[in-house]
């Protein structure tokens, strides 16, 4: 049987590589690692064209962690402290996200891709969290993970076959009004909402942490079974 079909977006950023220099589309392996290993056959999306062209081509579809989304798309004006805009990302993963919503595509988003999905459905986002929590334990420093504890709900506990995580942060931005049929799945214990899931499509799930950074991957096995009972 062949493995599904894994689409994963990704970053357009300089970057320098052997004797290189220059602007580069790329992601962090460890995406590519955990659709391979839990059964996937990984393709990374540059936005670039029309990727909404894509999902009907996809088993299932995961938008990446990434820069922050220009808040004009949720009625906002930036902070100071909003960075990394990348707007033709912006476009690209906005209508991939509608493409694949549409066609009931079996999704993940990952940090950044969870706010897409939010911003996507009329939601909003804290543009700094830091100012709303009362610290920097979500983003502690450059290139550095935080470890915030999370509280599951009983359908993402079993997924994780444990209500409480201790999972790997990089955010400095987190939803503040969820998006229309968004149900809030987990939060940290200053009340950060850190995973949403859309009511009534068969498999749309977004974290605000990095499952990524961990060696399990029961996020990534999650989606490839819905990808396989797809297929």
């Amino acid at each position: 049987m062949s493995r599904p079909v894994i689409g994963i977006t990704c970053y357009v950023e300089p970057a320098q590589f052997t004797v290189w220099d220059m602007t580069t589309a790329l992601l962090p392996y460890a995406y590519v690692e955990h659709v391979a290993r839990a059964g996937g056959q990984p393709v990374i999306i540059p936005p670039a064209g029309d990727p909404a062209e894509l999902a009907g081509r996809l088993d299932g579809l995961i938008i990446a962690g990434g820069g922050d989304i220009d808040p004009a798309r949720y009625g906002s004006t930036a902070h100071e402290q909003t960075g990394y805009v990348r707007k033709f990302r912006d476009e690209a993963e906005f209508g991939l996200m509608r493409a694949a919503l549409e066609a009931n595509l079996p999704f993940l988003g990952i940090c950044r891709g969870l706010q897409v999905l939010n911003v996507a459905l009329g939601g909003t986002l804290h543009q700094h969290l830091p100012e709303v929590v009362g610290h920097a334990g979500h983003s502690p420093a450059p290139g550095t993970f935080g470890r915030v504890p999370v509280r599951l709900s009983p359908a993402l506990a079993e997924i994780y076959r444990d209500d409480r995580l201790l999972p790997a942060h990089y955010h400095h931005q987190a939803i503040d009004r969820p998006g229309h049929g968004l149900e809030v799945t987990a939060r940290s214990e200053d009340g950060t909402i850190e995973a949403v899931e859309l009511v009534g499509h068969p498999f749309a799930l977004a974290v605000q942490w990095h499952p990524e950074a961990d060696e399990d991957g029961p996020l990534f096995d999650a989606l490839l079974t819905a990808a396989k009972r797809d297929d």
